[in-house]
């Protein structure tokens, strides 16, 4: 049985703004690494036979904290990177809906594909589900962690367990530094373990995006 943990970077600045980060490569602040740091030692005990991580500073670094402890290496894959949100990137949402006013609205309704050249979700989550699925059988019956975004990892994750977007809206965002754990068997296929887990060590932060 393959296990694959998922697993959301630590916290940016821009998370704290509730800026849209999308594919800007923001880094981890203080907090972002305390949380990194906090983390990695509950995925090592998990005994991870590879780390793979989005190639933007805030992934690659996450990973970088579970690296230390497992001395395992991290191979980089540019297809974990977040959604990419176009016109919005750069924006707090504030000034989203005050710029964006109808694509704001479709995108809080659910919209998978909302306009000002935001990525569709049907693209992302078969993006992110191809990254997944190569970094799963990178260690096949192995566990293996892969560290990306909020919104890229949603999407992934239900393109791995066939979910469609009216399911997906239904599953909370991971918490920053937080985890999702998957299961493959030749018998049931993926399957969902545990969602959001991981230490509590600052109040929550609203996933942006």
């Amino acid at each position: 049985m393959t296990r694959l943990i998922v697993w959301r970077h630590g916290n940016t600045d821009w998370n704290a703004a509730n800026r849209v980060q999308g594919q800007t490569d923001v880094p981890l602040n203080d907090l972002g690494r305390d949380q990194a740091r906090a983390s990695a030692p509950l995925l090592a005990a998990l005994r991870p036979d590879a780390i793979v991580a989005s190639d933007l500073s805030r992934a690659a670094d996450t990973a970088a904290a579970l690296a230390a402890v497992t001395g395992l290496p991290v191979a980089s894959d540019a297809r974990l990177r977040e959604r990419y949100f176009g016109r919005w990137q750069g924006l707090t949402l504030t000034e989203v809906a005050e710029r964006f006013p109808d694509e704001y609205a479709r995108w809080r309704a659910g919209d998978p594909d909302p306009g000002a050249e935001i990525e569709t979700l049907h693209d992302l989550g078969k993006r992110v589900g191809a990254a997944l699925t190569a970094a799963a059988a990178a260690a096949p019956g192995g566990t293996v962690v892969v560290a990306t975004h909020g919104g890229g990892a949603r999407q992934g994750v239900g393109h791995l367990l066939g979910w469609d977007a009216s399911v997906l809206r239904t599953v909370g965002s991971l918490q920053n530094c937080h985890w999702t754990e998957l299961r493959h068997d030749d018998v049931r296929g993926w399957h969902l373990r545990a969602h959001n887990a991981g230490l509590v060590v600052a109040p929550v932060v609203a996933d942006a995006v």
